[in-house]
């Protein structure tokens, strides 16, 4: 009988969450040395259908086959031992143990009478220099720099003996030089037999780095091409079923007075992530992108404003006055933030979309009178945010951990645009990684409704990793790295190079 030419073959897998079908007979093959791009909006079944890969989730129909032997169903430990890897978008490593350490973190049985750390050094420096990525083994990981860590995440999978490799976003955090790295080493990989599975909405970097892309939609597979065969213009067809209009944002001409000043700021130098001597001016009907590799104090700004960090030292002054320290009463006078995290911090997962859609304003008289809360007002405002902002996945009563990343944030979005009858519509809008992990219809949708505020008079400060969207959005552009902050220039005087090069930490 010939060998099966496939190092994996999903067969007609297919998984149901209640009245939902995430998967729907999805039958996929991946080849010896082979990147395989898996595509599809957020919602279409690539998460479900890595989980059960991974044996996370247990497939209520259809076999997986690993180098031509079954795979045991819903066991992560069989799928690390047939030698299945992944490297999730959120790193999971320990800050405070060296590199040694968390590669070696659950590879070793705990009845061992002792650690054989000089073996596994020299493995772990085998295995490095194998495939081209150096690493230092006694280097604390907390001092690594993004692209670093990255590197440890992926050494971690190929250190336990991986040959089929998972990489979920892998450039969602990396300037574009880290980026250009990595893709030199998956060239490295797939060289000497490697098989990758490349999750990403960057369509540019897919057709680079792809053999073959496969494309979900609505939990099926619609499309299978040679990546040397599509355009980024058929990929997006196949992932939302119509075209994507890119964002459309015009020069900002009504450009109006200062809606917050921050003058010469520092935070705590305790934190790792601190702000060191920041100055900024944010203008009503004007955006101001901050680009930089995350880590580097751009979490403190946005914390900053929206009141849950305090400045040891300068000032900050909104709307004429000191900026209050309660992030109560800054929601109440026009301040809106989109979280850099979504589900740790911009949503309760348990709680249902209506209750979220309230939550930072549920003390104000619109949506409460003494301890009681006004539910018709309340569910009435959270389903005008569905329907404008297109939250699908069940209305305002669904537990909200059931959406889907993609309408999550569009949620979000709804809460911090659309202010409630009697209540002022935002005047400053904090805007902290808008498009992390969104496809690329809601990523033009996100974008749109942040040009459309600035256009409305807000003065809206972006947050973000993604060069693409820093170039899109802002009108004028500032770099942060190592809690210091550049000029905020016209973008018109930055290039991507130029960006890049001050995230690196280079003199723009």
């Amino acid at each position: 009988m010939t060998a099966s030419p496939y190092v994996l073959s999903l067969r007609h897998i297919s998984k149901r969450f209640g009245a939902l079908i995430a998967n729907d007979d999805i039958s996929l093959d991946l080849k010896a040395g082979e990147v395989l791009a898996l595509l599809g909006e957020n919602g279409a079944g690539k998460s479900t259908l890595m989980s059960i890969l991974f044996g996370h989730y247990v497939a209520d129909a259809g076999e997986i086959e690993v180098f031509g032997q079954p795979l045991p169903r819903g066991n992560p430990k069989a799928a690390l031992a047939a030698g299945i890897g992944m490297v999730h978008q959120h790193f999971t490593l320990a800050d405070n143990l060296s590199v040694l350490d968390n590669v070696l973190l659950g590879s070793e049985p705990l009845w061992l009478p002792f650690s054989r750390r000089s073996a596994a050094r020299q493995k772990l420096l085998d295995v490095a220099n194998r495939f081209g990525l150096p690493v230092t083994p006694d280097a604390r990981v907390g001092t690594l720099t993004v692209g670093e860590r990255q590197r440890v995440e992926i050494l971690k999978a190929l250190y336990r003996g991986a040959r089929i490799l998972i990489l979920d976003e892998p450039t969602a955090v990396l300037t574009p030089n880290e980026s250009e790295a990595l893709f030199d080493t998956l060239g490295q990989m797939v060289a000497q037999g490697l098989s990758i599975i490349f999750i990403s909405h960057k369509l540019a970097e897919v057709l680079r780095v792809s053999t073959r892309v496969a494309v979900l939609r609505s939990g099926k597979l619609v499309a299978q091409a040679a990546a040397a065969d599509v355009t980024q213009a058929q990929l997006a067809l196949w992932m939302v079923g119509h075209g994507v209009n890119a964002p459309q944002k015009k020069p900002s001409t009504h450009v109006s007075s200062e809606v917050c000043v921050i003058a010469d700021v520092s935070t705590d130098t305790k934190n790792r992530e601190r702000l060191q001597q920041v100055s900024l001016t944010l203008r009503g009907g004007e955006i101001v992108a901050i680009a930089g590799v995350s880590g580097n104090g751009q979490t403190a700004l946005a914390e900053l404003l929206c009141g849950t960090q305090r400045a040891t030292s300068g000032s900050v002054q909104l709307l004429g006055k000191p900026l209050p320290p309660s992030p109560e009463q800054l929601v109440a006078i026009g301040v809106a933030r989109i979280p850099e995290d979504r589900h740790a911090i911009g949503v309760i997962g348990d709680l249902p979309v209506w209750e979220n859609a309230l939550s930072e304003r549920l003390r104000s008289a619109t949506f409460s009178k003494w301890l009681w809360v006004r539910r018709r007002t309340a569910r009435a405002h959270a389903n005008r945010i569905v329907e404008r902002f297109d939250v699908r996945g069940g209305g305002a009563l669904v537990p909200t951990r059931s959406l889907s990343g993609g309408n999550m944030q569009k949620l979000i979005l709804g809460r911090a645009l659309l202010a409630p009858d009697g209540m002022p519509a935002a005047r400053l809008i904090i805007a902290h990684q808008p498009s992390w992990g969104l496809d690329i219809s809601a990523v033009a949708f996100v974008q749109q409704q942040l040009i459309a505020a600035r256009d409305a008079g807000a003065a809206v400060l972006v947050i973000s990793d993604d060069l693409d969207e820093v170039m899109v959005l802002g009108d004028r552009i500032a770099v942060m790295h190592s809690g210091r902050l550049t000029d905020a220039r016209p973008s018109s005087d930055w290039t991507r190079e130029s960006i890049g090069l001050a995230m690196a930490g280079a003199k723009p």
